[in-house]
This record gives C-alpha cells, structure tokens and sequence, in this order.
C-alpha cells in the first residue's frame, strides 16, 4: 500500500517501531483500541458449523464461550448450507445468533458471513469441533490494549480421541488444527494465526476485503486449509504497520477424532497444506506466502529428523517413526504444492481464490437470535506462521 493510498484510507505508512507509531495502524483499520479487560472490551465470538454429525461437538463449543470470564458481546453461529442444522440449532441455542452461510460453500464463505453480522470491536473465530479455556477471551482483549495489534491468535492443544500416534510428530500437530513445535512461546508477533483460534479487529476487514473464496475448506473431499494464513499476509502487506500477535495463554481444545490419527489422513492433509500454499502463493506472492515455511523446513523440521533418531538410537522405536513422518509429510506436501502450482497455471494465475469485499460493510438482515512484557511487540523481520 502506497503512502497516498494509506493516508486516503485514514492511515499512515511504514513499519511500526513504537506505541506511537502503533497508533498509525490502527488509523489504518479506522477503528480504536479496545478497552482494556476490566472496561469490558467488545468481542464477538464466530462459530462455523456444517454438519449434524458435530451436533454435541458445536454445542459444547457454545457452552465454552458462554462460560467465559470475559463475556463476549455475542456468539454467532454460521451454518453452512444446512438447513436442518440451522433449524436445530436456532430452536436449541435460543441466546445465540445463528445464520446460513450468505457466501459460498465453505468456511471462507462461513467466516465472511459472520463478519457481517458481527457488532463487536473485535471478531473471535473458534472452530465448532473446539472448546475454550475459561479465560480465552480476556487474554484477546489484553492483546488488543495496543492499537498497533490487529490480530491474535492462541495456542490449541490436541484433545485425541484415540491418543496421539506413536508415530506422530508435534512438528506436525497442524495437521490436526493445532499449535505446532516451531511456533513461539509466550506472546510474540507472527505473521499468521491458526484459523481456528484466532480473532481480528473487524476494521481490518474494510482495509483488506474478507477470507479469500477458493482457499481453505469446503464441500470438496480434500481438507484444505490455509485461509487465515492468506488473509493475514495479506494484512501484513496492506498495513505494515500493524502487529499480529499469538499468545499462548489464550487456549482451545479441539477435538481431534479417529479417523484423523491415521497415517493415510495424515499423508492426504500433508498433500492438502501444499496444494493451498501453492494458492496462497499464487495470491500474496511467493516470497510472503512461503517466508515462515522456509524456516520450518530448514530448522524446525531437520531438529526433529535428528530428535527422532537421537530417540531411536536409545531403544524408543518411535522416535524412528517420528522422524520417517515428518520425511513423509514433507514430501506429501511438496507434491501438493508442485500439483498445485501446476495447476494454477493451466488455469490462469489468480484464477482459482476471489477476495471479498469487505464482508462488515454489509447490511445484515436482523438474524434470529434463537433465531516479552507488552503486547506493543514490534514486528520482526522474520514473523513465524503457518
């Protein structure tokens, strides 16, 4: 973004480097900092549901946000395409919003619509297979105290339905939508946040437009991803000035079920990951779109390969299958992104993910309610993500 362009928008250009220049990006989004905790900050809490099979999973997900020590202004639950899910749950969640996915198939669709009907400050997304811990959304609202964070996201552990793998590496804990060896500890700037736990200023929206159609899961059979990786780049570039945060006290379980601690579902997600990167790519270019992926390659990755052979060369036979697993889903990855750049181009560049215009700009329908110390974290030269 040009200065021209972001002093026509209401903001000011280049990297923050202080509390005041925090304020610049928060000029740019055309929306004031939060109150801190105890002045009761404004969040709204989004929830994208799809199928009846989830039912008690989707519920136990609103009783989380429901039992908050921060209450949140309101939870919002999208419901994709499903009208007898959306019947159930308006006649089963009489306190809660819940609407049809307005969009597309699928959860870019599903999260854009709840931006739109969101009146919060603040737009919380957690996924419907997850609960929060008690105090998820008050560590959000810490975060947001400084103007120059736009984004934060937590920390999501693994709550295995059959245990975790012998075999599977916490260097690939995303497979399964959760925070992953290689992330930062603590609350440090990264350049993107899982989507299932995440949250954004909903003035960032206007600046950026929605989640890009095209990327991320849907009613195909693949389980792609990468959605909030690309939408959050892409408000690295339009305002680069501004700070997405992951702090690891705010925290989710998401379920993780059976069918996902088998190495096929493994292999194929792995695959998935690299045919969204190739789109993400194809989006925000290549150099942002693979700058945290170029790191986990070379370091996080090799550290474990040598962490699982150290293991196995003392007798734990697992530490040999963590390693052949990580080579695995490296290579499945590869081979995604390859197919998928292949792809991009057979079909035209750009062709294949659509940015929405800003989703909070437009007019909801009334929907049926049954119917390191500060957070002001400069950002660094080499944000972590996925």
């Amino acid at each position: 973004m040009t200065a021209a362009a972001v002093a026509r928008s209401g903001g000011a250009p280049g990297p923050a480097t202080g509390p005041a220049d925090s304020a610049h990006a928060s000029a740019a989004t055309g929306v004031r900092p939060v109150p801190a905790p105890g002045g009761g900050p404004d969040i709204s809490v989004v929830i994208c549901a799809h199928t009846e099979q989830r039912w008690a999973d989707t519920l136990a997900a609103v009783a989380s946000v429901r039992a908050q020590s921060l209450a949140a202004r309101e939870i919002i639950v999208v419901v994709d395409h499903n009208p007898v899910l959306l019947g159930r749950l308006r006649a089963a969640l009489g306190d809660v919003t819940v609407v049809e996915n307005r969009a597309g198939r699928g959860l870019s669709g599903g999260k854009n619509t709840g931006v739109a009907v969101a009146r919060g400050e603040i737009v919380a997304f957690l996924d419907d297979d997850a609960v929060a811990e008690p105090d998820w959304l008050r560590f959000f609202a810490d975060c947001y105290a400084d103007a120059g964070v736009l984004g934060v996201g937590g920390r999501t552990l693994p709550l295995w339905a059959a245990g975790r793998p012998w075999w599977f590496p916490r260097e690939f804990d995303w497979v399964v939508g959760c925070t992953y060896v290689g992330m930062p500890a603590g609350r440090a700037p990264v350049r993107n946040v899982l989507g299932g736990n995440a949250s954004f200023r909903r003035g960032v929206f206007g600046v950026v437009g929605g989640f890009s159609s095209g990327i991320g899961r849907s009613a195909g059979k693949r389980p792609l991803g990468c959605e909030e990786t690309e939408f959050c780049i892409r408000l690295g570039q339009r305002v680069p000035g501004g700070v997405v945060l992951f702090d690891d006290r705010a925290v989710i379980w998401h379920r993780v079920p059976a069918a996902r601690c088998r190495f096929s579902y493994f292999r194929a997600r792995c695959f998935a990951e690299g045919l969204s990167k190739a789109l993400v790519t194809e989006s925000v270019g290549v150099g942002d779109g693979l700058s945290s992926e170029r790191r986990y390659v070379t370091r996080t990755l090799p550290r474990g390969v040598a962490r699982g052979v150290a293991d196995a060369c003392r007798g734990r036979v697992s530490g040999l299958g963590r390693a052949g697993a990580i080579w695995a889903g490296l290579a499945a990855a590869a081979a995604g992104y390859a197919a998928g750049l292949l792809r991009a181009r057979r079909s035209g560049s750009g062709d294949s993910a659509t940015r929405p215009a800003d989703p909070s700009a437009s007019s909801p329908a009334s929907p049926s309610a049954s119917s390191p110390a500060s957070p002001s974290a400069r950002p660094s030269a080499e944000r972590r993500g996925r």
